[in-house]
């Protein structure tokens, strides 16, 4: 994983969109490697490799997603930009609202998302947990689910409140996940979900 630190200096003379759309480009400019996912949590540019079980496991939700949703609402790895000091999260899986437009930059609202999953990264899995939550909660996103491979084990949040969650649950690995009340509409499968 890198790390990059912004100039807070930079960041106060200019408005937190247009510092995050900057550092954006830069990460285009300078190039992401290929088979590496990059975002923006609090100003830091976090980059890190994605491995074959965090891969698999976004695929069979997404899977299990578009069983219920058509392609255009189902997102993987797209910048949302979130509440907070500069968070531009290329979420692992997005469902978008029904009637979502995009903004005039070609991104979509934070308003409009109606289902998070991030799969746990040994080296940002504390963003996951922390900032991101947070984040989602202060955009009023109604489910986010943590799916965290080195521990066999799901945790979602629901009914978002200020910035956290008001209810939680766990789910081990191989446990279904009834989200049939909320906007992801679907009983989630984790029986194939890989470990390690």
């Amino acid at each position: 994983m890198a790390v990059v630190e912004t100039d807070r200096a930079d960041m106060a003379e200019s408005g937190d969109e247009r510092t995050l759309d900057e550092m954006f480009e830069a990460l285009e400019r300078m190039g992401v490697p290929e088979g590496y996912k990059a975002e923006i949590v609090g100003g830091h540019i976090f980059m890190w490799p994605q491995r074959d079980t965090h891969w698999d496991i976004i695929l069979d939700i997404i899977e299990q997603l578009r069983a219920k949703h058509p392609r255009q609402r189902v997102k993987s790895d797209v910048r949302i930009d979130y509440p907070g000091h500069l968070n531009g999260f290329a979420t692992d899986v997005t469902l978008i609202a029904e009637g979502a437009t995009k903004d005039d930059k070609g991104l979509w609202h934070h308003e409009d998302v109606a289902f998070v999953a991030e799969v746990i990264s040994r080296s940002t899995g504390m963003n996951d947990y922390g900032r991101k939550k947070a984040a989602y909660a202060a955009a009023k996103v109604p489910v986010y689910l943590i799916v965290d491979p080195y521990t066999g084990r799901c945790v979602l949040h629901t009914h978002p409140k200020g910035e956290d969650y008001t209810v939680d649950a766990r789910f081990d690995f191989g446990e279904p996940i009834d989200l049939t009340e909320t906007p992801a509409g679907i009983v989630l499968d984790t029986s194939d979900f890989p470990r390690g």
